[in-house]
């Protein structure tokens, strides 16, 4: 008998397992709140980019009746599937909007959009219309949503959550396999971005601050707190966060971040314009034209990275951002 050569045997092994199909009625508990879905949805709004190119990348872009909030371009590779999708609002939809579409189901990344302060509704007004709504776990486990809009993360941020929602939403479309085989893919992608991080060796003293955005350019930022997606990405690095609090993006003033000195500084990059802030050429101006944040090493060095504002939220993004941040720091002469 012929013999399997190494290669082989691992790929083999890597290989998703065959799932079972979904047995309906299911019934899941999503984010504290119990929904049922009695078959295989046929059209599902998806309020939130990250959700949405997750759908897409189950192969379910023809399911997706409506989408909205959005802060980045679609992934490449899913460009021609959302041409055919209608873009709700770039924000937060109206409920009648999302109602107009009669979804089966409406999926969401976000508390915020629909929950107890829903911008689009709650989920009891959800409950009413008959719409199961479900929520992404990486929104509420381990994450308190009671004391701001974005949270305050209780433990790291785990992409054990992400492939989590990922394997839910296959269920409830009753496509495993398919999820089986995207979370494979991830998982892979992700493991070899944390070897390649690893490579670096950074020296210990070597931080970093991530700036997502301003309410005013002048006043202090949205940066990253300890917990969050860049927590986590830090984390993977070896690389201390300069910032402390566990809010998701608390604001911190410009003064104590220049304090702080972090060794480099990552700036979101996106479509939005809801802040002055949010246009990358606007973050690089005031970075290298404020007396105060000019004096930081990160801007003295030109040591300022960009990376996708949805990369910084739990999305699938997050993973290819962690080997573009390991690539981007080893161009900066840090690793011992």
């Amino acid at each position: 008998m012929q013999r399997l050569i190494p290669a082989v045997i691992a790929t083999l092994a890597c290989a998703p397992m065959a799932q079972a199909a979904t047995q309906y009625p299911l019934t899941l508990t999503s984010c504290g709140h119990e929904i049922t879905i009695d078959k295989a949805p046929e059209s599902v709004v998806s309020v939130g980019q990250s959700t949405t190119e997750i759908l897409y990348m189950l192969g379910l872009g023809d399911k997706v009746a409506g989408t909205a909030l959005w802060i980045n371009p679609v992934l490449p590779e899913f460009a021609a599937v959302d041409a055919k999708v209608e873009r709700l609002s770039d924000n937060a939809p109206s409920f009648e909007s999302v109602l107009a579409k009669k979804p089966d189901l409406v999926v969401t990344a976000y508390e915020w959009m629909i929950g107890p302060q829903g911008a689009v509704g709650t989920r009891e007004m959800f409950d009413d219309a008959q719409i199961p709504s479900w929520i992404m776990p990486t929104e509420c486990v381990g994450k308190d949503n009671t004391q701001s809009m974005d949270g305050a993360r209780l433990e790291l941020f785990d992409t054990a959550l992400l492939y989590r929602g990922i394997e839910e939403l296959a269920a409830i479309f009753d496509v495993q396999d398919r999820g089986a085989e995207v979370i494979a893919d991830l998982t892979a992608r992700e493991a070899a971005a944390v070897e390649k991080a690893r490579a670096l060796n950074l020296p210990a003293e070597v931080s970093g601050l991530f700036w997502y955005s301003s309410a005013e350019i002048e006043i202090d930022p949205y940066v990253a707190g300890t917990n969050g997606v860049p927590g986590w990405m830090l984390s993977k690095l070896g690389i201390r966060n300069v910032v402390s609090s566990a809010e998701e993006w608390p604001t911190v003033g410009w003064e104590t971040n220049a304090k702080a000195n972090p060794t480099f500084i990552v700036a979101a990059e996106m479509d939005r314009r809801r802040f002055p802030a949010d246009d990358i050429a606007v973050k690089r101006a005031f970075l290298a034209g404020d007396p105060v944040t000019r004096q930081m090493d990160a801007v003295r060095h030109g040591r300022i990275l960009t990376i996708e504002a949805n990369a910084m939220d739990p999305s699938v993004r997050a993973i290819h951002a962690l080997e573009t941040l390991a690539q981007a720091l080893s161009g900066f002469g840090l690793a011992q």
